[in-house]
This record gives structure tokens, sequence and C-alpha cells, in this order.
């Protein structure tokens, strides 16, 4: 058998004993891979420690544009559009404890901070009332309320580093094919996973971050709650006539909320940023019918339910659309086996809380494993990680809940709701006090 180690650094060989493994991280998304270089910085001096990552896809080089001035000529040279599509259509608004976390493994000055739009404002609204609410830095003596980053730029971050570390192996272009549970985890609580080219990686503990439709969880047996928002959103990066003016911009209307987050571009100078990254939620009929449309006519669609906030919508990139679920894992461990991120929750983009709810579990189960390891007990039990289990799970169905409430109260056509919800956002918006509590709170600070 041969496998895929060490970023093409070579091959090991093997006649059907399983490679054995202290920990093996399944996913090398952003949540996966920040597992991964956690652990491996930390036991970076312990040689008898062993760490794998396991995905399906190859690292790859960021499909985002690149913004370090290198490429300022061949940029120049582009199109609006060809511009528009050097971004990653998929972004995320990183808080200040995301941040922090980078800053711990030494990505975040060097690789993410200079492709990253901080936003120093942040403005609500409902577009069927006249409520609606702001939100400012200045208001908490804080330099930003967070930072929009393309997805592929920390991907790429993380995935520099790792190559950098010689205390993991990492399998990558086979997709796990089954995940063989032992007769008695007493005796043998060990994980065995096959992969696609036949593999096989057996290990303490088994990390799964593999996404919403975790095939480790589904193997596992975890039992999750899950439904449909009977929504797709819809997003783009898009050039407007205004400057988005470091602003991150959400109204909601009938169908469902509509974001422009703020893009960085170092080309046009600070005082003219008019790229932004928009999530369009809503109803399955109406994101079929705007994903049919041509340019022109869902540009319209979209300054006119923006309601020319930023101007004319003048250029528009590639489009996507995915639907939209909440899915809850009911228990997040068992014996040997741990879900972070969205193996383990996934909810409604109209807070951009899901990836730092991810980092946070991150953060949580590398400080309960470092500690076990620490004080010489079984890292892999599940009495250890239930630890992991009692300080994410609360927190996270907190913010479900709340997003929850968000999505429904904004969906509702009852006048009667819409006059309550207007008169929460303009009583909210006159409350510095609150204000202040709330943006502390999204922020982790």
């Amino acid at each position: 058998l041969t496998a895929r180690v060490g970023m093409g650094k070579g091959k090991i060989t093997d006649t059907g004993q399983a490679f054995k493994f202290d920990i093996i991280i399944v996913g090398a998304g952003m949540v996966g891979l920040s597992m991964a270089l956690l652990l491996a910085r930390a036991m970076r001096g312990n040689k008898a420690f062993r760490l794998a990552l396991v995905d399906a896809q190859q690292a790859e080089a960021p499909a985002g544009k690149q913004r370090d001035g290198q490429d300022s000529a061949q940029l120049a040279g582009l199109s609006d559009v060809e511009k528009i599509n050097q971004y990653d259509l998929r972004v995320s608004a990183l808080t200040a404890k995301s941040q922090a976390l980078f800053e711990s493994l030494g990505l975040w000055q060097s690789h993410i901070a200079p492709q990253a739009c901080p936003y120093q404002n942040m403005y609500v609204w409902d577009a069927e009332g006249t409520g609606s609410i702001r939100f400012s830095a200045l208001d908490i003596h804080e330099a930003a309320l967070g930072y929009i980053v393309e997805n592929s730029v920390i991907t790429e971050a993380l995935n520099e580093a790792l190559r950098e570390q010689d205390n993991i192996t990492q399998f990558r272009g086979e997709r796990v094919s089954s995940l063989l549970s032992e007769p008695d985890r007493e005796q043998q609580p060990d994980n065995r996973l096959i992969l696609a080219d036949g593999t096989q990686l057996q290990g303490k503990l088994l990390i799964a971050a593999d996404g919403a439709n975790s095939f480790i969880r589904q193997q596992a047996g975890f039992k999750v709650r899950e439904w449909s928002y009977e929504q797709q959103a819809i997003v783009a990066t898009v050039q407007t006539e205004k400057s988005h003016d470091f602003t991150a911009s959400q109204c909601f209307i009938g169908g469902g909320p509509l974001a422009f987050l703020p893009l960085l571009d170092t080309e046009s100078g600070h005082a003219s940023q008019c790229y932004s990254s928009i999530v369009w939620s809503c109803a399955v009929e109406k994101a079929q019918e705007l994903m049919s449309v041509d340019d022109v006519t869902f540009q319209k669609s979209l300054q006119e339910a923006f309601e020319n906030r930023l101007g004319a919508v003048q250029a528009l990139g590639k489009r996507m659309s995915f639907p939209l679920w909440q899915r809850h894992a009911t228990a997040y461990v068992q014996g040997g086996l741990a879900l972070i991120g969205d193996a383990a929750h996934s909810i409604h983009p109209l807070a951009g809380q899901g990836v730092n709810m991810g980092l946070l579990d991150v953060e949580s189960l590398g400080q309960v494993v470092l500690t076990a390891l620490n004080k010489g007990e079984d890292f892999s039990s599940e009495q250890v990680l239930s630890r992991y289990q009692r300080q994410r799970k609360a927190h996270n169905l907190s913010m479900m809940s709340l997003m929850e409430v968000f999505k429904r109260g904004f969906a509702a056509n009852d006048l009667s709701l819409r006059w309550l919800r207007n008169i929460g956002l303009n009583a909210v918006d006159s409350s510095l006090p609150l204000k202040r509590q709330l943006m502390k709170k999204a922020m982790g600070i």
C-alpha cells in the first residue's frame, strides 16, 4: 500500500499493517487545518507523539487574489470582472477571538492581516420597516469589530505553516472509505480508518473536522438534530459605485437577509474601497430564479434589494449558491472520537459566526487534550473529551438559538411582529451600554 505523506516529500509503504498515530484529524478546511497546526506546534518537542491529517483534496495554492504588491502590474491590465474573479467566492468574518488564535499560531501578522479587510462599523436595518442599528468599534475603543478574509487566504497560510512541521504526516488526495469500530473498545479503543486507496490508519483519538455532511460522524453513529431553512445562500463578489467605507452592512428583506461584506483592495488606496462579498439568503425558488438570470439582471435586482446604499453595482463576479441547514450533533464526543466545526454544528450565515464557533472548538479541544497529556491522563477517553463538550456545547446551542430567533423574527410578515422588531432595533440602537455588551460578546472579548 502507498500513501501520500508530508506533502509530497516521500512515500511510505505497508503490507497490511496500519500506520499508527496518537491523533488523526480528518478534514483540511480552516477548522481541521487549525486543529492540526495547533497540536503540531504544541507537540513539537515530543518526538514520540504522532499526528496525522487526512483529506480527500490535495492542498492547492489559493484561488483568491494576491494583493501584496508583487502582481500589481499584472492586475492593472485586467478588466473589472477579471479583477473581481481574483477574489475567493467564500469569505469569513473573523472575530477578535479568532484573530487571537491565528496570532498564537504565528500567522496573523505575516500571512492573514495583509489581506484582511477590517470593518470598523456594522449597519443592520429592516428593509420593510423603519428599524435600524449601527455598531462602531470606536464605541468600545477597538480598532475593528472584525475582519473579512477570503477563506483561501486562511487555508493557504495554514497549509504553508503545516508544510514546515516535521511531526505530522499528511494523507492528502484520498478520501476515507470506511471507519472500523473495534468490537471491544475498552481492550482496543483505537480507531481504524481505511482510505480509498487501501491505506489503513490507526489512531487513539480521531478528530472529525470533515464538514456539515461529516462522513466520520455518520459512520460513528452520532445522532444529529437537523432541519432545512428552505433557503439557499447566493455568494458573489461585486464592485460598487460607492466605497463600502469599511462597513459591514446587512438588510432584512422579505425572503431573507442580504449582506455586503467589505473586501480589501490595496490598488485603489484607502479612500476608494469598492469591492464587497455578498451573501443573499432567500427562498429556494427565488434563489434559483436569481441564479438563472444574466449578470445585468442580477446586478439590477441586487442593487434594488440593497436600496442603492452603495450606489450602482458596476461589476459582478461568478455566482455560487448552496442550501442552508441547521445541524447539531446531540453529542460531540465518544471514547476516542471528537467532532469539531461544522461536523458538530452548522448554523444560518446571517451573523457570520459559523467558522468562529469552529475555531473556538479548536482552541477548547486543544487545551483539553494538552492538559490531559501534561497530567498523564488518557486524552482519548470519553471522560476527558467530555470536558471539551461541556465547554463548547452550551455556548454553541445559545448561539444557534439566537440565530434562530433572528431568522424567524425577521422572516415573520405579521404586522404586529414587524412593528415590534422595528421598535426593538431602534431601542437597542439608542442604548450605547447595551450595544457595547452586544459588540463585545460577538467579538469574544
